[in-house]
């Protein structure tokens, strides 16, 4: 394994309070960066003060869209120890949307080294508050100079961070979200199971006129018969109705959400019916009308666990668990933001501990 090299910000930024944090607006003083060249690789991995790009404007990403990011947090627990959530998985699903957009493989071990060394360096900028966090995002842009569609011949991949709260302005009260039928976001044999731009541009207008609608996302459905549910924009779906937990399949059009497995793997253990099956958006309403649908939520690295309190299709709207956060979806809340910040005991391992004496001293503190 490569060394990472470090070049520390000689101006280094002042902290928010973290009772001002909101999310995707403050960024740490470092970012990692790595390039690859064709016959040479990846090289050059480096942790460096955070600063613009200068890019040719022919660069292909600005005209063909080979992107793919990714998304993770750490947290810091009350004992004063920052915990980074299932970083081995967020890496092998970065390597998963790379060969969707023929991006060369990245060592796994080297992105979750990259993470790691990143939120060592920037520790500092892990906020202490409940309900706060580092969101870490890893991203791999083509920047071969060029106009013509095929894949580049170089790559940067770089790292951000930043201290984050709420992802939605609700925070943890139930959101609404509008069933859409008029837009696609992705089909099966597309792109829509990588974490690439292309997927979120898919999904702006259909998200705009929702928002102007009073709804906080859109819950898309499959992009053939637009019968059966995919999954909210941000989020993958999860709905319960009875005693049976059913969230769509991985069918190749929606993304593998670690939030996800997590979710599922923590009922499987409890006893809970899971399924992972179709399910069409009439079935959904239905169950709506009929008392069935007990709880609906969405899972996600930036909400964690969202409750829907009404979903709004075909201009009527149904309230779900009389618009409260239902018993199973606290539970899951609470069980994974418990593993996260070191609070509840973690028999996964998925908390990965980031040693520092900065945060082994807060915590004597």
């Amino acid at each position: 394994m490569a060394n990472i090299a470090i070049t520390r910000s000689a101006t280094p930024g002042q902290t928010p309070a973290d009772e001002t944090l909101r999310f995707g607006k403050v960024f740490t003083d470092h970012m990692f960066l790595m390039n690859y060249d064709a016959g040479k690789g990846w090289h050059d991995p480096r942790v460096v003060p955070y600063a613009p790009f200068t890019l040719d404007p022919a660069t292909c990403v600005l005209h063909y869209g080979q992107a793919i990011f990714d998304g993770l947090k750490a947290f810091r627990g009350p004992d004063g120890r920052i915990r980074i959530f299932r970083t081995p998985d967020h890496a092998a699903r970065l390597n998963r949307s790379a060969g969707y957009l023929c991006i060369p493989q990245i060592d796994p071990l080297m992105i979750e080294s990259a993470i790691r060394k990143l939120v060592e360096v920037d520790q500092r900028w892990v906020p202490h508050l409940a309900g706060t966090s580092l969101y870490i995002r890893p991203t791999v842009i083509a920047t071969e100079a060029f106009l013509g569609v095929h894949p580049s011949s170089s790559y940067l991949f770089y790292i951000i961070a930043g201290p984050v709260g709420a992802y939605y302005p609700e925070g943890m009260n139930p959101v609404r979200i509008l069933v859409s039928d008029k837009y696609v976001r992705a089909v099966q044999g597309g792109l829509g199971a990588a974490k690439t731009a292309a997927n979120y541009a898919a999904s702006l207008f259909g998200a705009q006129e929702a928002e102007q609608a009073g709804y906080t996302q859109v819950l898309w459905l499959d992009g053939i018969h637009r019968r059966d549910l995919d999954e909210v924009g941000t989020m993958n779906i999860m709905l319960r109705i009875n005693d049976e937990v059913i969230t769509p399949p991985l069918t190749g059009a929606i993304l593998a959400g670690i939030t996800r497995d997590t979710a599922l793997t923590l009922m499987r253990d409890w006893g809970w019916k899971v399924s992972e099956r179709t399910i069409s958006i009439d079935e959904v309403t239905n169950a709506a009308k009929n008392g069935s649908l007990k709880e609906m939520w969405g899972t996600g690295t930036a909400a964690v666990i969202s409750p829907v309190g009404e979903l709004g299709y075909k201009g009527e709207n149904f309230v779900i668990n009389g618009g409260k956060t239902g018993e199973l979806t606290q539970k899951l809340y609470d069980a994974i933001v418990g593993i996260q910040y070191g609070t509840a005991p973690d028999p996964y391992g998925w908390a990965d501990p980031v040693e520092t004496e900065i945060a082994a001293s807060r915590s004597a503190a």
